[in-house]
Parts: structure tokens; sequence; C-alpha cells
């Protein structure tokens, strides 16, 4: 046998022998139910426009490592007991999405019934996995990453026929623990779950504590509106599912980056009265580096989303503790050719302009507007998320390294597949105090060449 043509032998033999290792085997699928579900007041809750507008939308999933806890730690039952204790305090989650045909005038209407039927947990192995090959060089997303996380391809709507609105997995390795999670977004927001994650893991880690804090539901419903909200039946039609082919890496920023960044926008832009936040200067600098290698006509438009938390927009303000989905897209819209003229910080500027226009009227108007001429709720690949737009999901500012479920804090913090959904960008904080992660999907069909551009640039890959 020639030697190229053994050596492509060997080296097929060894990937075919690595991925047929890797394994992930799911040892069981539970639903877990809060303890106590005969609690008054806890029917049903109504869905504003905001939150219809995310019916089509893929479950979120995100996802914690840790190191492996003692082989006498038996993880499994504890999580499961406390986590039916956290959902007795978060107890939407562990409810269902309800349509209601509406005959008399061809409408849908849809609410959560808090029927306590449970969240799904599901316990999985991969024996053969390690922390390292998780945490790949260069910021590399492992292929067999997506079988970490219980939601893959599951959108809003399918809870209304057999999906709960909540599921977690738990994945031990060989060397390390992977919880993850995914949920309807309809129910509840970014905010919201990391406040439920943490109150999961105070719980498993020191029991039931009666100082924890019952949740205070969104009391969020825009007057003039009547609800609940009748949608045409027309409007409800199935979509198709679709599924682009992506990229992923995930890149570190250290805090010296940030700060460098942060500081160029800001000597960039002509203002005394605006600063630019290091978000918005990392979020301009990812903009301004992906259309830059897009290979995008200069006279095409661009968009840049960033989730925005509306509770301290809205007049009364919503207090910290408000559960619900309470974000709404705010959008920086230009060209290409007049985002690379400008630069940084003029690109900063434009997205925090969008930020800061996020306010309580603007929050009705949609509303309102959505109600007047109700249309089909966007989708994951549509008019939010085309070939040319950016999605910022997620925050910086979650606390997602505070979590302890009795065996140590995590140790890296990743997105699950982001499903349909080309041109998202999930933010996390660092390991490091003042860093960033950004783990990016990006089409691979325009943007092929732009992952490698970034790691060569000024960002590194983990």
């Amino acid at each position: 046998m020639p030697f190229d043509l053994f050596l492509s032998y060997k080296v097929f033999h060894l990937l075919f022998y690595r991925r047929k290792m890797v394994e992930v085997t799911v040892i069981s699928s539970t639903m877990v139910r809060p303890e106590n579900i005969n609690q008054t007041g806890r029917q049903k809750i109504h869905l504003t426009p905001h939150d219809l507008d995310l019916l089509y939308l893929f479950y979120p999933q995100r996802g914690l490592l840790f190191h492996k806890p003692d082989p006498e730690n038996s993880i499994i039952p504890r999580l499961m007991a406390s986590l039916s204790t956290a959902l007795e305090i978060y107890f939407p989650f562990a409810g269902r999405l309800v349509k209601v045909n509406n005959h008399e005038d061809d409408t849908v209407s849809f609410y959560i019934d808090c029927d306590g039927l449970g969240a799904k947990f599901v316990h999985a192995k991969a024996e053969s996995i390690t922390v390292n090959d998780v945490l790949q060089s260069h910021g590399s997303v492992p292929y067999f990453i997506s079988k970490f996380f219980p939601a893959n391809n599951v959108q809003s709507r399918d809870a209304l026929v057999s999906e709960p609105l909540l599921a977690l997995q738990v994945t031990e390795m060989k060397d390390g623990v992977f919880i993850s999670f995914g949920y309807n977004h309809m129910v509840a927001d970014g905010t919201c779950f990391w406040k439920f994650f943490h109150t999961w893991s105070k719980i498993c880690l020191n029991g039931s504590d009666p100082s924890i804090q019952s949740i205070v539901l969104k009391d969020w419903f825009c007057d003039g509106i009547d609800y609940p909200v009748h949608v045409p039946v027309l409007e409800m039609e199935t979509l198709p599912r679709w599924e682009p082919s992506t990229k992923e890496r995930v890149f570190h920023l250290s805090k010296k980056n940030i700060l460098d960044l942060k500081a160029k926008a800001n000597n960039e832009i002509d203002t005394n009265d605006l600063k630019i936040s290091s978000l918005q200067a990392v979020v301009a600098y990812l903009w301004l580096s992906i259309i830059r290698h897009s290979g995008l006509n200069r006279e095409e438009e661009t968009q840049c989303n960033v989730a925005a938390d509306m509770r301290p927009r809205l007049n009364p303000l919503l207090k910290k503790e408000c559960f619900g989905n309470v974000t709404n897209l705010a959008t920086a819209t230009t060209t290409v050719g007049e985002l690379l003229d400008h630069g940084l910080g003029w690109t900063a500027l434009q997205i925090s302009k969008s930020v800061r226009s996020e306010t309580n009227e603007s929050y009705e108007v949609f509303a309102k507007n959505w109600v007047r001429n109700v249309k089909r709720p966007k989708t994951s690949f549509g008019s939010r998320l085309a070939n040319n737009s950016l999605i910022i999901s997620s925050s910086p500012r979650f606390e997602v390294y505070e979590h302890d479920f009795g065996w140590g804090k995590p140790i890296a913090a990743r997105a699950g597949p982001a499903d349909g959904a080309g041109g998202m960008l999930v933010m996390f904080r660092g390991v490091e105090e003042g860093s960033i992660d950004v783990h990016a999907t990006l089409n691979s069909s325009l943007w092929s060449d732009v992952l490698v551009n970034l790691l060569t640039n000024d960002m590194v890959g983990q």
C-alpha cells in the first residue's frame, strides 16, 4: 500500500474510531414536578403581543461545564429533588402552553396553564468525553456538543403538542459534568432563567431556604388591548423548518481587549453627553469584523439586534424580580458601505442609540400595532435574522459562574445549537474578571472566512 494511501487510511481509521467512541447515552428522561402544585392563583398566565411574537422562535439553550464531583456524591437524586423544590417557586416553568380555538371569529388565543405537569430532566452519560474535549483549542466547538443539550430543534409552538416549557440535561463525563437547559422564551427571558438556575443550585447546595423570595409575575399588559389576544387562524399556519449550514466558534476577549475597544470607540465619537459601554464597543467590533469579511455589496442593508431588558424602561417600572419575557430587540440599521466608512466609534454609537430608543412608548406602540395588524410571528431565520444581520443574545451581566450545586463552580459556559439561526452571537461573562466569551454561530455560505479572519486579528479563540 502506498505511504500516502496508508496515511489517509490511518487518519480515517482514527477519526472513525474517535467518533465511534464518543457516545452520549441517555440513561433516563423524567418529568420533575413541583413539590406542591395545589396553589391558588396559579391557573393561567395571559401572553402579551411581545410573547406571542416568539411563537416560532427556537428554545434558547445554554450549558455550564463543571469538574466532576466526588464519586460518592450522588448528584442525580440531589439535582432532581432540588429541582422539584425550585419549580415550586418558579412554577410557570412547570406549566404548559395551551391554545384556544375561538370559533366565533375564526381566531386562536394562547395562555400558560400553571398545572404543575413538570419540567423534563434528562440524565445522560458520555464516559469517553473529557473536559479538554469540550474546551478545544482556538475556541473550536466539538461536533458532539449538540448531544449535551435537551431541546435541539424545538420551537415555542412545539409546547402545544409535546414539549414542556423547560428541559434540562445533566451529562456525566469522564472527568466532568455538563448541565444544560432549553426553555420557552414566551414564558421567560434570560434574566428570569439565570435567577431560577441560581435558586436551583442554591437549594441543591444548602437545602430549602425560607429566605428565597417568591417570584413576581409580569403585570405589564398595555392599556387598550383586550386579553387574551385573538390571532387569525391563517396567521398560525405551520411554517417549514429550515436548517442552514452554520459554523460555530467561541471567542475570548480579555479585560484589556475590552477596555482598549471601549477607549477607542469613545475617542472616535464627538459627543460629551453619551458614553459607549464596554458591551456596545465589543458588539460594534464584532459587527464590523463580520461585515468587513462578508462579501456583501456596499449598498446592502445590515442590522444588529441587541436584546434590551425593558424592566427599568417601562412606566411604571417593573420590579427586578418580575418573572416573564420582558425583553425587546433594539435594532441598529445601516448600509454596509456606511458601516465600513465610519468605523468602530460610529458603529457603537448606532447600537447605543438603538438601545436608548427602547422606551415605554416604543414598547406599547409595538404591542398595539401587533394586535391591529397581526403578522405571522417571526421565525429565527426570518426578518430578524437575515443573512446580513446579527442578533446578540444573552448578556455578560448574567452571573453564570456563581452557581454551585455542591461540588464547585463552573469552569466554562456554552450555547446550544442555534437551530435555524445563523448570525447569532451569544455573550457570556468570561471566567476571568472583566472578560467576555462569545459563542458565535454564523452561516457558512455567507461568512465562510469570517471566523478565520477574527482568529488571526485582534480576537483569540479560547
